[in-house]
């Protein structure tokens, strides 16, 4: 499972500041963040709501993942070199309920717990640990003036020191550089996340972050009780595709709007599968808050059904975020109500040129990207309850990572053929 999201910022003014000059770095290392359990609290709880506002704005009728993470930390990349309204409907947008230092001494605390081994249920927990893997980059123009302290930040708490590209005289080079990076980042599973003439000679800053993540069932689907089976669609109409059959100990709910179980994976992470009582999962999404990820599970033998499914997705970013109530950055500065970005530049000049976000996910009897381990699981103690858990027609599922709470991706499956 691969998940990108990127910023571009270009200029108003005229191209002139390509070639030989100052290498726009500051000497400084990512360090360990401190921060409170209810600072990491807040902004898990921001991520997620904004991942449920995106989620409505770009879902329709068809298979579509979205990161949350992902996008949050390219916007938490851009924040702090914006100004006035440009920085507050940023803010709003993402739901900014901490001051700007917190904010991105959590993004740095959450990217250190997600590249961590797994926690241990005890001493005969063999685990294989599943493989979380953020990275974020920059890149600015090769002897463009951009302030130290923009840059400190992004490298004490993102890690992205400034990587120097040729916009001006070589645009086209500079986006293939980015999207090599991408497919790198991403063991190749996104390719051309920057499509072609969205970079020009205009070009300033790209700012970019991927996570890349593959894991096992903590208990895996018998290849040989897969069959096929009828997937309800959303018309009425049914589709033949391979339907996964297994037995899990896990945490289940029913309640008045949705039934769902938590599929935990070889690792700190679950996969939340919920299927609506009525109407779509972009419908029930739009019902859903940070509240709602705190599910209360009972503890069940759950005799599940989910397809096995991949797709891939890409968002129109820029439109979405524009919706979503983030409009002045992309507005030129040479327009009265445009782009303040002086926290990036002491000129004036820049703004969002565009925003692009692409995922990919596969899921089938071992987990997600195919991958093969075994993995053992303490057992629990206390006696379960039994609970039938069919996903036969259209549903929403997000991934978690278990430590943090942090919403690394949401999706809906409405045709797994």
């Amino acid at each position: 499972m691969s998940v990108l999201a990127a910023v571009a910022c270009g200029s108003s003014a005229d191209p002139g500041a390509g070639g030989l000059g100052t290498v726009a770095r500051v000497d400084v290392q990512r360090v360990a963040a401190s921060v409170s359990e209810a600072d990491i609290a807040a902004v898990v709880a921001a991520d997620t709501e904004f991942g449920f506002d995106l989620f409505g704005v770009v879902a329709g009728d068809e298979n579509v993942m979205v990161s949350p993470y992902s996008i949050a930390t390219a916007l938490s990349m851009l924040y702090p070199g914006a100004k006035g309204t440009t920085a507050s409907e940023i803010a709003d947008v993402v739901h900014l309920g901490v001051d700007d230092r917190t904010l991105h001494g959590v993004r740095n605390h959450i990217d250190a717990s997600l590249t961590g081994p797994p926690r241990p249920s005890g001493e005969e927990d063999t685990r294989e640990p599943f493989t979380i893997r953020p990275a974020n980059s920059a890149w600015g123009q090769h002897g463009y003036e951009f302030l130290d302290g923009y840059l400190g930040v992004l490298a004490e708490n993102y890690g992205a020191g400034l990587r120097l590209v040729d916009y001006v005289g070589d645009p086209e080079g500079s986006r293939t550089s980015i999207n090599e990076w991408v497919e790198d980042a991403t063991e190749q599973r996104i390719v051309d996340l920057i499509p072609e003439g969205a970079i020009d000679d205009r070009t300033r800053l790209a700012l970019v972050n991927a996570i890349w993540f593959k894991a096992n069932w903590a208990k895996q689907f018998d290849p040989a009780a897969t069959a096929p089976g009828a997937f309800e669609l959303s018309d009425g109409t049914e589709v033949v595709v391979p339907l996964m059959h297994g037995d899990v100990r896990t945490g289940y709910t029913d309640n008045d709007r949705f039934e769902a179980v938590r599929l935990p994976y070889a690792g700190d992470a679950a996969m939340i599968v919920v299927l609506p009582k009525a109407g779509s999962p972009v419908e029930l999404a739009a019902t859903l808050g940070p509240d709602d990820q705190e599910i209360s599970w009972g503890d069940y033998e759950v005799e599940i059904t989910l397809p096995s499914f991949e797709f891939e997705a890409e968002i129109d970013l820029t439109a979405a975020l524009q919706q979503l109530g983030m409009s002045t950055a992309f507005i030129s500065p040479t327009m009265d109500s445009g782009a303040d970005f002086t926290g990036i530049t002491e000129i004036r000049e820049l703004f969002v040129t565009g925003a692009f976000h692409k995922t990919f996910i596969a899921l089938d009897e071992q987990g997600t990207e195919a991958a093969a381990a075994t993995a053992v699981l303490s057992g629990a103690v206390s006696e379960p309850g039994r609970a039938t858990f069919t996903a036969d027609r259209p549903f929403l599922f997000w991934i978690e990572h278990s430590p943090t709470g942090e919403m690394l991706f949401l999706g809906q499956v409405t045709n797994p053929a």
